[in-house]
């Protein structure tokens, strides 16, 4: 990488990334109305190269430009095969834009880069270092930070970018130096597995926030930047930073994380967003928890993370993109694997055994009792415990339990007998979440809802302390059966 900020640190960067395999860059163009610079943007980002790029992919959205940027445009790609161009047919914003650049890219990292040329090109290189050296999710280009050198910008804009920053901050607990910076690089995967609302400016927001609730890895490096001035073209407006004020509490209030997916997992994601009830079902099962621990259907790792650190603890999913969280979550814990593993397969994972624990939340429900319960069976060493989770009450199945893909709810004594007849010894059971019957009940069987609302999960969390102090004392059983059962 020629003519970067600080060329030793970034030597050094690449040293500390080791031999780490190069990737493939997307560069997303949105484009309104820049016909003078379009042209010499996209010639510099088709020049650069380093180490660290395998290969070079230029998706450029065109957001119905009407001062001639197409025509520029169309000449360009049919120069270089690297680049693809996509027309708007009407002006929809830039976040708008970069939703259609994200559907149309194969690399495997992103990175935004505008036309106008206010960012380097040179410095994308310099983006992709912790992806390789730190596992890094997101990786934002400062113009704040400290480099070798920096200009002096505009006093005005530069305190009112850390003001939403700093605010920006406050929110989603991450400690950034440049919210507003449009140089953002994200893994291909995680980005694409986003539902991404905002049309305009409000994009900057939106991202940073869904990151933080998605608990990715985000990293900061110093980039070079060239402000332009309106008459210039410059097309961000004073009322953008008090959009984006509003943006930040939207965004705070409302868990919108995931797209749909073949799995149905946004309606999951809500569910373990329950940060109490979460804590009270980890509680009812820490006593059980031994050193060696699989976790089957380990989700976004709501209870692997009450869990670790122990000496061995192997996380599994069968959705990729959980998988993907989780490898980010276990970078830096040692003690914590993770494995892309069907319950039903005996392959991958299954190779290994001497677990003395064995957490299986909600699967029986969904999956092939029989199967999961041998591999469980062969997972488990002598004395083992499995701690299962299964939904209770035959008679309360209904619309919810069909929209989490559940084909059953059981008894106690049905579920008992099948842990027998799979060899288990029963060692204890009980019952969990009375209190939440009567909604259950409402909603599953009497209104056939497929979902609770955000708001009511929201206020049933809230409520979660006092439930538990009083959830033993109603007449009846409750939501979840809980067993504790032991390989003999």
């Amino acid at each position: 990488m020629n003519k970067t900020i600080d060329k030793v640190a970034y030597s050094m960067a690449i040293e500390g990334a080791g031999t780490a395999t190069p990737f493939k860059l997307t560069v997303m163009v949105p484009v309104y109305n820049e016909r003078h610079m379009v042209e010499i943007a996209l010639r510099r980002l088709l020049e650069i190269s380093d180490a660290l790029i395998a290969e070079l992919e230029v998706i450029v959205v065109d957001d119905c430009s009407n001062d001639g940027s197409w025509e520029v445009l169309t000449r360009v790609a049919a120069e270089d095969k690297r680049v693809t161009v996509v027309r708007h047919e009407r002006n929809s914003g830039k976040g708008a834009a970069i939703r259609t650049a994200i559907s149309h890219a194969s690399g495997d990292i992103c990175v935004i880069f505008d036309a106008d040329l206010e960012y380097n090109p040179e410095d994308l290189a310099g983006l992709l270092v912790p992806f390789a050296s730190e596992g890094a999710d997101a990786v934002f280009g400062s113009r704040y930070m400290a480099g070798a050198y920096k200009r002096a910008l505009m006093h005005r804009h530069t305190m009112i970018n850390k003001f939403l920053t700093f605010v920006s901050n406050c929110f989603t607990d991450l400690n950034l130096s440049d919210i507003e910076t449009a140089l953002k690089a994200i893994n291909t995967t995680l980005l694409k597995s986003i539902p991404l609302r905002s049309n305009d400016f409000r994009f900057e927001v939106e991202i940073v926030s869904k990151l933080a609730k998605r608990r990715a890895r985000v990293f900061e490096t110093p980039v070079r930047y060239v402000p332009r001035t309106y008459q210039e073209g410059k097309k961000i407006r004073p009322r953008d930073g008090f959009l984006a004020l509003v943006a930040m509490i939207r965004f705070w209030l409302i868990d919108d994380l995931y797209k749909e997916d073949e799995y149905g997992w946004p309606h999951l994601v809500e569910v373990e967003k329950t940060t109490r009830f979460n804590f009270w079902l980890g509680e009812a099962l820490r006593p059980f928890v031994g050193d060696r621990v699989l976790e089957l259907g380990a989700g976004i790792g709501t209870l692997t993370s009450q869990f670790i650190p122990r000496e061995h603890y192997v996380a599994s999913d069968a959705n990729p993109n959980y998988i993907h969280y989780l490898k980010s979550y276990s970078y830096g814990k040692p003690y914590l694997e993770i494995r892309e593993a069907d319950a039903l397969s005996r392959d991958g994972f299954w190779g290994f055994d001497g677990f003395d624990t064995v957490i299986v939340v909600n699967l029986l429900a969904q999956l092939d009792e029989k199967a999961v319960l041998m591999n469980v069976w062969a997972a488990l060493n002598s004395k083992g415990k499995a701690l299962i989770v299964v939904p209770l009450g035959r008679r309360l199945y209904g619309s919810l339990d069909r929209a989490l893909g559940r084909t059953r709810r059981y008894d106690r004594q049905e579920i008992e007998r099948r842990l027998i007849e799979a060899g288990f010894k029963i060692e204890r059971s009980f019952d969990f979440n009375r209190l939440c019957v009567p909604l259950w009940l409402l909603s599953s069987k009497m209104l056939r809802r497929k979902k609770l609302s955000r708001i009511e999960l929201k206020i049933l969390d809230t409520l979660i302390p006092v439930m538990k102090k009083i959830d033993r004392i109603w007449p009846w059983k409750g939501l979840s059966l809980v067993i504790i059962a032991e390989k003999p």
